[in-house]
């Protein structure tokens, strides 16, 4: 077997950190055009202020013309538009904000505390099973990853007995170390999954996700347009919140300081959650965009046609978002929000300012339109759960063997993580 072509630049990893040839790019040039994998080059966005501004403006860098990958497999054009229905990073407006309507009122924070209960439960039995089995444990298999996955099954209506098989086809459709024929084949079948189960929702809607969006919007959606709901939910809603729990983990295992500031203040929580979003961004690009026209950006021309991908783990150690950006700081002061050991801290103008954790501020949910739709999801279950554990732990520690990085993975994390206590 050959050995895999190499990660393109923007999701190179040097541990915690973006590679050191990354942030040389941010901090020297801005933007830079690199080859990938599949035979096509794509510009590389790395800073702040610009990867703000391809995120916030679909009208010159759009989502919905996608390249054409040289070693695709050939698909028919009704192929591709089922594969494309229903999933919202894959439109611009007007189309996408059609289709984003639909879920929103789902993903508010008044829903989220509806499900906060169940959320601690979840978490409160995992840990519990933990305990009980001892240590050592693996911190992957026995948390981060049962208890998003958990969580967005009984969301969706995914029957819990099914959560290894889509598991597997998430991975690999991730996994970008594998030919795209393959990763092709997962989506295909997450989709026919997700078909069986839309066909079940809408002949017998329950009261999930599914089944709402069945009796709500049947007449404005179609099969097809479900799937993608469906579809990009369970990848996306399990996917990035269990490698955040698995790597933020290791990263406060590793930061002891930090650690010890969260127990000893674990009203603290929502700002350790903030911090660790911005400092370990587990999506390195998201979907690639494509210019509708000339474009500059930190003073390189960008021609019409180009791909173009934003490395948000580079933005979000910009010197522009936070001094000493390189720094896992818990207790790092945030414009958008006061500082809970000082209630006077917060600025009247800090939403304008856009230099905190707000979401003006990091972009490890994205930015603009295309902004993650179930952000506050993530956000209450990594509150929850980091909370739980390292209270719940108190002596939590790293134990050997090392763990082990999902390197070539669009979505950075752990496959394994040690832990004894």
């Amino acid at each position: 077997m050959s050995d895999p072509a190499p990660l393109p630049l923007y999701m190179r990893r040097s541990l915690f950190d973006p590679s050191p040839e990354l942030t040389a790019v941010r901090d020297q040039e801005g933007v830079r055009r690199v080859s990938t994998p599949y035979g096509t080059d794509v510009w590389v966005v790395t800073r702040l202020a610009d990867v703000k501004e391809v995120l916030s403006d679909p009208a010159r860098f759009s989502n919905a013309r996608q390249p054409r990958f040289p070693s695709a497999p050939e698909m028919t054009r009704e192929q591709i538009e089922s594969m494309r229905a229903g999933t919202l990073l894959l439109f611009d407006p007007p189309e996408h904000t059609r289709l984003r309507r639909m879920l929103t009122p789902e993903f508010t924070a008044r829903r989220m505390r509806r499900l906060e209960p169940r959320v601690r439960d979840i978490v409160t039995g995992h840990l519990a099973a933990m305990r009980a089995a001892g240590p050592p444990a693996d911190l992957v298999s026995a948390f981060a990853l049962p208890i998003p996955a958990l969580v967005i099954c009984e969301l969706l209506g995914v029957p819990r007995g099914d959560r290894a098989a889509f598991q597997r086809c998430t991975t690999t459709l991730l996994d970008m170390s594998l030919p795209l024929e393959e990763r092709t084949a997962a989506r295909m079948e997450m989709r026919a999954y997700m078909a069986e189960l839309v066909a079940r929702a809408q002949a017998d809607p329950g009261d999930d996700l599914l089944g709402t969006l069945v009796r709500e919007h049947g007449g404005d959606a179609t099969t097809a347009d479900l799937v993608g709901f469906g579809s990009q939910l369970l990848l996306g809603g399990h996917e990035t919140t269990s490698n955040m729990l698995g790597i933020g983990a290791l990263a406060l295992l590793r930061h002891p300081a930090q650690l010890h500031l969260l127990r000893r203040e674990p009203e603290r929580i929502g700002a350790a959650v903030e911090e660790l979003l911005r400092w370990l961004t587990v999506v390195h690009s998201g979907t690639l965009r494509t210019t509708t026209t000339e474009v500059e950006l930190s003073g390189v021309r960008i021609p019409a046609n180009a791909s173009v991908a934003c490395a948000l783990p580079s933005a979000n150690r910009d010197p522009a978002l936070v001094p000493d950006p390189d720094r896992l700081d818990i207790a790092r002061p945030d414009p958008a929000r006061p500082d809970p050991a000082r209630p006077d801290s917060a600025r009247p103008d800090s939403g304008r300012r856009g230099t905190g954790h707000g979401d003006l501020g990091h972009v490890a949910f994205g930015h603009g339109v295309h902004h993650c739709l179930g952000a506050p999801l993530a956000r209450m279950e990594l509150r929850i759960a980091f909370g739980a554990l390292f209270a719940g732990f108190p002596g939590l520690r790293e134990v050997a063997p090392p763990p082990g990085f999902r390197s070539s993975s669009i979505v950075y994390g752990l496959t394994s993580l040690h832990v004894a206590w």
